[in-house]
């Protein structure tokens, strides 16, 4: 039995004894982010010192990536990241009811003329973000900064609840909620008029993907390379999207010109110049700022032949 007129992204309708859930994250959604964060502090007792939450995971992500910091500043960084991790959560939660006003105090772009001249030639813009920060955040205040032209690729999820409220708060400021299958199909259908496609191209790609590997953090990694084809094949200008927390509920966006995908003649074969970039790039802020990354998430997972 599904309640009427509940529907997910996909347009079916979701079980009706997910609506109390609903009004509750709602109910939640509308408390200030001063109180919200006060369920921050107890989400980040429960994950760091009581179900630990992952635990195992993150700290063998941080010993791979920083061999040089002691086991000491391992245990540091794994505690700072799981505050920064509980903060996160409430504030994507907060995206359900936050205003525009406020959102907008909260992101600041710091260059978004690198992300205009491109909409002013009516390019489209690859906007290549990771998890860092807070990355559900970027996407509704690009909508807010450069609105009706901003738009985010997604991996839609099996639960239809979840897949209907997590839809709802990506799209509530203006953005476009893209299913991960349909990203060539709307970048077709919006060329030559100036819009913006954000990926998140930290995820770990699979042997079937033929990944680019490169030396990351000290580890072999795989990344896709689905940029630099849409880049050539879609004549796309690339941005990479720097995230940074500065205090507690603000962040700051920068954006980085990257290669535009072409490849020179005498390049070796497996050459992917805007991914190698991003890799770069990211790997610069992860150093930076190694609590804002998303440790939980098994990026070393996959090994190279």
């Amino acid at each position: 039995m599904a309640t009427k007129g509940a529907s997910s992204g996909t347009g079916r309708p979701y079980a009706w004894y997910f609506e109390p859930l609903r009004w509750l994250l709602l109910g939640l959604a509308h408390l200030p982010l001063a109180v919200l964060y006060l369920f921050a502090d107890v989400i980040y007792f429960l994950l760091a010192y009581v179900v630990r939450y992952r635990w195992r995971v993150v700290t063998e992500n941080l010993r791979n990536s920083f061999p040089e910091k002691t086991p000491a500043e391992i245990e540091r960084t794994g505690r700072a990241f799981y505050r920064h991790f509980s903060q996160v959560v409430v504030e994507i939660l907060k995206l359900a009811a936050i205003s525009p006003d406020e959102l907008r105090q909260r992101m600041r772009f710091v260059n978004p003329e690198l992300m205009t001249r491109h909409f002013a030639d009516k390019r489209l813009v690859l906007s290549l973000g990771s998890h860092m920060g807070n990355w559900e955040w970027i996407l509704s205040g690009a909508a807010l900064e450069f609105p009706g032209r901003a738009a985010g690729v997604y991996k839609p999820l099996n639960n239809l609840f979840f897949e209907s409220f997590m839809r709802r708060l990506r799209t509530r400021l203006g953005a476009d909620a893209v299913p991960m299958l349909a990203t060539l199909r709307y970048l077709v259908a919006h060329r030559g008029q100036g819009h913006t496609l954000s990926l998140l191209s930290d995820q770990a790609a699979g042997p079937e993907d033929k990944p680019y590997w490169t030396n990351f953090l000290h580890q072999d990694t795989s990344f896709y390379t689905s940029a630099d084809r849409l880049a050539v094949q879609l004549d796309c200008a690339v941005l990479y999207v720097g995230i940074c927390r500065v205090r507690r509920g603000y962040y700051e966006v920068t954006f980085t010109e990257l290669p535009d995908g072409r490849v020179a003649k005498d390049a070796p074969a497996g050459t992917f110049p805007v991914t190698e970039a991003f890799a770069r790039q990211l790997e610069s802020d992860m150093r930076a700022s190694p609590e804002q990354y998303l440790w939980t998430h098994r990026r070393w997972k996959h090994k190279r032949n």
